[in-house]
């Protein structure tokens, strides 16, 4: 799908994972996602996380994980639908019960976020689990994954993510965080990324190649070299392009 003529999109952000910068970052994006247990979070930096998050009237969703603290959730662990069902309904219930009703959104992190997109078995599983127990909640998705298919084939509202700090390779997965170039740390090729992304709908490759992803969502890491920065320039950026920055919608 091409949404010709946009002139909004969302600008997310992972919150709530002890990185500091969450005071600072919630008046320059639209949805957050909070860590709730998994990588990070406890029930009080969810209970922190969701009152920040309320004064700036921006969208709160949760940021399951696998419970691997040590390597902050971005390994890809052994799993199961069952386990995936599990882990998906404790952590999202953890959010729950800070915020009283459901999240506006989820979104998995990390090595689950990776895994889940490739397999359609786990991504039919979360589904499920979605459609049971949260049928509103839109599902946050990389552009051309497994979980952005099984979720629109079964109903559950979904929203296509592209990530402005983040390197492309050419088949449209992300490059691995320990290769070189990896990580975009400049500001400026972060907030023109984000400019392309939400006017034409491409991003440009490790190789130079031009990936069309037409995305719902842009992501910027709070854990980055410098998140507030990097969002602030985003939001400058999209503003002066005539881009409204508004909370995601499925589709």
């Amino acid at each position: 799908m091409t949404p010709q003529g946009r002139h909004t999109i969302d600008l997310n952000c992972d919150l709530g994972e002890g990185g500091g910068h969450d005071a600072a970052l919630m008046p320059l994006v639209s949805s957050v996602n909070i860590a709730c247990g998994g990588h990070a979070g406890d029930a009080d930096s969810i209970a922190r996380a969701v009152s920040l998050a309320r004064q700036h009237g921006v969208a709160i969703g949760a940021h399951p994980s696998h419970r691997d603290r040590e390597h902050f959730g971005r390994r890809e662990l052994p799993i199961t639908p069952a386990g995936l069902e599990a882990l998906l309904v404790g952590q999202v219930a953890a959010l729950g019960a800070a915020l009283g009703e459901p999240p506006h959104h989820v979104k998995l992190h990390g090595g689950l976020y990776h895994q889940v997109g490739r397999d359609r078995d786990l991504a039919a599983a979360f589904v499920a689990a979605m459609k049971g127990r949260f049928p509103a909640a839109v599902i946050v998705a990389a552009a051309g994954s497994r979980l952005v298919d099984v979720a629109r084939e079964r109903g559950q509202p979904v929203a296509i993510e592209a990530f402005l700090d983040r390197a492309y390779r050419p088949d449209g997965g992300l490059v691995p965080r320990g290769e070189p170039g990896a990580v975009i740390a400049d500001a400026g090729q972060a907030a023109a990324r984000a400019v392309r992304l939400a006017c034409d709908g491409v991003v440009e490759a490790s190789d130079g190649t031009v990936l069309e992803l037409w995305p719902d969502t842009l992501c910027l890491h709070g854990d980055g070299p410098d998140p507030v920065g990097c969002a602030r320039a985003v939001q400058e950026a999209l503003i002066a392009a005539g881009v409204g920055i508004r909370v995601m919608q499925g589709r």
